[in-house]
């Protein structure tokens, strides 16, 4: 019996350790995030990575740019760090389903991604090997995006090992709108 409480308060305390975001929660929520509409051109990033402990270890920006090529939607990303190091440069190629889902691809993505839009909010979630020092790690990133308007969003990435967040990103996205005058 003393076991079986043990191994619950240990499945209690660990089920807390990595964040869980809930979709639905953001349905009704405006304005509607339409992935192919945001990334269609070029969008600007700026973003920062936290390790466990909170503190700063990369700083960047990204310059995307997207198109839309059927029911394929193209990102090319191009990395600059101030903080830190990484990849420096990223291909997604995503496809919106039937079902309304999305899976996507990318050099350094393990297997596929998969994704789905809540309201204001979507949900991307992939598997993908980092460089830690001198190895790499295989860590999950649950990406959350939020529609602020129908220019900007914000996002929040957590990076799970074994259940537990070890990483987050945070990064502030905003299209590049440019005006000509004709």
């Amino acid at each position: 019996m003393k076991n079986i409480l043990l191994m619950s308060w240990l499945v209690a305390i660990l089920s807390g350790c990595a964040t869980h975001i809930q979709g639905p929660n953001y349905q009704a929520v405006n304005p509607s995030f339409d992935l192919f509409a945001f990334f269609d051109g070029s969008v600007k990033a700026w973003g920062i990575v936290q390790n466990r402990s909170g503190e700063l270890v990369q700083r960047f920006e990204v310059d995307i740019d997207g198109r839309i090529e059927g029911n394929r939607l193209v990102l090319d990303e191009v990395f600059e760090y101030g903080i830190g190091e990484g990849v420096e440069q990223r291909t997604w190629m995503i496809e919106k389903l039937p079902d309304g889902r999305y899976r996507g691809f990318a050099h350094d993505v393990l297997d596929e991604a998969s994704g789905e839009s809540f309201g204001n909010a979507f949900h991307w979630s992939y598997g993908m090997e980092i460089p830690v020092g001198q190895r790499t790690i295989e860590v999950q990133f649950e990406d959350w995006f939020w529609a602020l308007d129908d220019s900007r969003i914000l996002s929040r990435s957590y990076l799970q090992k074994f259940g537990f967040d070890v990483a987050e990103v945070t990064l502030f996205m905003e299209r590049n709108e440019f005006v000509t005058d004709q």
